[in-house]
């Protein structure tokens, strides 16, 4: 009692504390006082810190902490203003989405405006769907149920238990999902349950009886994640563990057997599996035989899980092929790609069946033979005037009554997004998104293709009003890659490429098993979700309020130029049309 008054009245000591402090400020001047001397009299490979011992050092620590704090300091220098970014969060969290006052940032310059209807509708009154058909001339169409999905983001680019999270929440929202060029993993099927009665196309290994009894005492001590790892540890080979998914009921680990024969495999795609977009880059991965040439059968197999193909020509982000850093080779990502692990992998730059645009077109052909699904390419336009071969050959073989042309294009932007690019390639090559839409559409219908070829549209895509503008100038469907990744707890650190020991902090973009331990899959699943949603909710909002009941009538007739000094030009054709010429 003596010593709880004694307290109150300030009148108290802490003799561990003191001396604890004492003795850690010792060893931090210690500490100092070294590297001072290493600094200044031993080490010879920094002048800076020779002439600014111990201090130089400060310039370093800011320097590593300037990526991953840029956005908590200063305005938003990428996206039109911060709060776009703040939007993204707030719907993947289910929070309030409306802003008070006005924008955090004044937006300055020319830009595109949507045109407001004198009588609007109210929401009810717009269409409740908004789905676009790819492919209406093959034998499997596919109807994607909504307009906006996640482009392509490579298994391995991502961790793992990023892909996951990304599949289920593309499965629980009901839109579509691009592989990357990384192929078709277990972790994109990770919905896919195991059912005993019809796995002739995969492999399952199933634990003993103490196998899995300490997997259910440790899932009752523990949490079922560490007793999955702890499970999967005593059953799997340590080089396997990752490509085998896991069945918590019948406790089977399993994966696609790609060695079973067709006729095992399910004539159609799987109804627990989110629709799935198979991309093929220039490396061929997840679709090559062991020489590395392309295997028809094996992609016969991995369309049996997918609804369509798109070939990777280009990205806005870099025009060469795909890189993916040796650390992250892991053993599962080699075994994925058939590949040797732990070895940089850089695709060619040149598609190999693109020699010429005949011969690519002549590729599509075969692989909508061998699939009878939609196949189309991604490409990035250099000018309006680049456009113009492939809308030739497209009317050429229209007219002679062949299917080897696209039933997409997917137009990529020059502000488009990557893990690994070249910094000189970066937002240096290629049209803006706006100005290439606009062309690609334009072009298709002065040829008549427009309904026979679908455009996709992919850059820098966060909210509602971002995908609108893209709908109304003419894509069918927008592909969005950084906004899912914020949803999936990306916090903008730019550490993706996993260059010179970094990593993603938060286990989204790295193989680095520490890391990623602590990724929270359900949460983040169930969060992109929630920000697909909002997104065509958001959509739906911004076409009552311009008049528009369908996604038919949004067209780029709808939009506004408004210019820096708040005038506006209403003919958007013209704008565009001078645009594309400079």
């Amino acid at each position: 009692m003596d010593q709880l008054l004694d307290f109150i009245h300030g009148e108290y000591s802490f003799p561990i504390m003191a001396f604890l402090l004492q003795g850690s400020g010792a060893v931090l001047l210690l500490l100092a006082l070294m590297t001072l001397v290493y600094d200044r009299y031993i080490q010879r490979e920094n002048q800076l810190l020779i002439n600014y011992p111990l201090v130089g050092r400060l310039r370093y620590v800011f320097y590593a902490l300037r990526d991953p704090m840029r956005q908590y300091f200063g305005d938003e220098d990428f996206f039109d203003s911060f709060d776009k970014v703040k939007w993204v969060y707030n719907a993947a969290e289910n929070k309030g989405l409306v802003s008070s006052f006005s924008p955090g940032q004044p937006l300055h310059g020319t830009r595109l405006t949507l045109k407001n209807a004198n009588l609007v509708l109210n929401k009810e009154e717009v269409a409740e769907h908004l789905n676009v058909t790819f492919g209406s001339s093959v034998r499997f169409p596919f109807t994607a149920a909504s307009v906006v999905g996640r482009s392509a983001m490579s298994d391995g680019a991502i961790s793992p238990e990023g892909t996951k999270a990304f599949a289920w929440g593309a499965f629980l929202g009901n839109f579509p999902i691009n592989t990357g060029e990384g192929s078709l993993t277990s972790n994109f099927l990770m919905t896919h349950r195991f059912d005993p009665k019809n796995c002739g196309y995969m492999e399952a290994e199933r634990g003993t009886v103490f196998a899995r009894s300490i997997y259910r005492l440790m899932r009752m001590v523990v949490n079922p994640a560490i007793a999955e790892r702890v499970y999967r540890h005593m059953i799997l080979a340590p080089k396997e563990e990752e490509t085998y998914l896991f069945d918590p009921v019948s406790l089977n680990c399993y994966r696609i057997d790609w060695r079973a024969p067709m006729e095992a495999f399910p004539e159609t795609v799987p109804g627990d599996l989110p629709d799935i977009i198979f991309q093929m880059g220039s490396g061929l991965y997840g679709v090559r035989d062991d020489e590395g040439e392309f295997d028809p059968e094996r992609y016969r197999k991995v369309m049996r899980f997918c609804r369509m193909t798109e070939i990777k020509l280009a990205q806005g982000a870099k025009q060469t092929g795909g890189k993916l850093l040796a650390e992250k080779v892991t053993d599962a990502i080699a075994y994925y790609r058939g590949v040797e692990p732990y070895k940089d992998i850089f695709s060619p730059n040149r598609f190999p069946y693109a020699h010429t645009l005949e011969e690519l077109f002549d590729f599509v052909g075969e692989l909508k033979r061998l699939s009878e699904k939609p196949v189309g390419i991604k490409i990035v336009l250099a000018s309006a005037e680049a456009f113009a071969p492939y809308a030739a050959l497209i009317e050429v073989r229209l007219a002679a009554g062949s299917d080897a042309y696209p039933d997409f294009i997917t137009v990529d932007g020059a502000d488009g997004g990557s893990g690994a690019a070249p910094l000189a390639m970066m937002m240096s090559v290629g049209m803006t998104l706006h100005k290439a839409l606009y062309v690609a559409d334009r072009d298709l219908k002065r040829i008549g293709a427009r309904e026979k070829v679908k455009i996709i549209a992919s850059e820098k895509v966060l909210t509602p009003d971002d995908a609108t503008l893209l709908l109304a100038l003419g894509a069918d469907y927008v592909g969005i890659a950084r906004a899912f990744m914020m949803t999936a707890g990306c916090i903008r650190a730019r550490e993706c490429s996993g260059a010179n020991g970094r990593h993603c902090p938060v286990g989204l973009a790295t193989q680095d098993r520490k890391k990623r331990a602590s990724f929270l899959i359900a949460q983040k699943a169930h969060r992109v979700a929630n920000y697909h949603r909002h997104m065509i909710e958001g959509i739906r909002g911004l076409m009552a309020v311009m008049g528009v009941r369908t996604r038919e009538e949004l067209d780029h007739t709808r939009l506004s130029v408004r210019d820096g000094d708040g005038g506006r030009n209403r003919d958007i054709d013209a704008y565009f049309e001078a645009a594309v010429a400079g």
